[in-house]
């Protein structure tokens, strides 16, 4: 039995107002993805929402458009790591000092979960593990970037945060060992854009989400730990596209995926 699997009531995620106690949810059985929209009210858009997160990148049809490089700028490590909501999330103390730059507005870095395996899949692909990087601008509008790991050389970023799990449910830790949040990107930041929504209840959408196309990778024994503290999955299944278009970028230019 995994004791980190979270199964009772727990806060809505820190994103979203904390104004009310959220309806318990899960990954499995009557409490899994295809029952979040009937659980509770606040969580309706779940169910009946038309732009839902995460989805299947198809790369089957493009034509050329014009997206601007991601502009990522993160210097400041994460200072605490949280159990909440089926998964690990570290947070920042600092909300000015990580941003990243789209339509030439600045989204800055409030905190990042991974979930495994991956939300996002790429021509039916999943990858053992998602990492989502959670920002809002200054009229709280939030943009998420997603960055894919494989199974080969371990991440030191990785190894640096897993040092530092939750004693408890719905606890935090002090980090104790830096994380170099570049440690977590690929070197290669040509990406994927679409307008979706968070991936667990309440589901909200007009979420800015940009999926880079590059995964980094992390050690078999590392995935391991996390599935050991968080169970053997968390991920939402993708959704129908519906009428949304992707938007790719690639060597200073853009594709629209169909």
């Amino acid at each position: 039995m995994h004791f980190y699997r979270f199964t009772t009531t727990l806060l809505t995620a820190c994103l979203m107002p904390l104004t009310t106690l959220a309806a318990s949810w899960g990954y499995i059985g009557e409490t899994g993805p295809a029952r979040w929209g009937e659980i509770s009210k606040a969580y309706a858009t779940c169910q009946t929402g038309i732009n839902q997160s995460p989805i299947d990148i198809q790369t089957t049809t493009t034509s050329k458009l014009g997206l601007p490089a991601l502009n990522m700028q993160y210097f400041d490590g994460p200072t605490r790591f949280r159990s909440i909501n089926h998964t690990l999330q570290a947070t920042m103390s600092s909300y000015t000092s990580n941003s990243i730059e789209i339509d030439e507005t600045l989204y800055y870095l409030k905190q990042f979960d991974f979930h495994a395996p991956s939300e996002h899949t790429l021509n039916g692909k999943t990858y053992p593990l998602e990492l989502q990087l959670v920002h809002k601008n200054q009229h709280g509008d939030i943009a998420i970037v997603a960055v894919m790991f494989d199974v080969d050389e371990p991440n030191q970023a990785i190894q640096n945060l897993w040092e530092s799990f939750p004693a408890m449910e719905d606890s935090s830790m002090p980090i104790f060992s830096p994380v170099n949040i570049n440690q977590l990107l690929p070197d290669n930041k040509t990406y994927w854009r679409y307008r979706g929504s968070l991936t667990t209840p309440p589901c909200t959408e007009g979420v800015t989400w940009a999926v880079l196309k590059t995964p980094v990778t992390l050690s078999a024994d590392q995935l391991d730990k996390f599935h050991y503290i968080v169970g053997s999955a968390n991920n939402r299944p993708p959704q129908p596209l519906n009428e949304r278009k992707i938007t790719e970028s690639y060597s200073g230019d853009t594709e629209i995926l169909y």
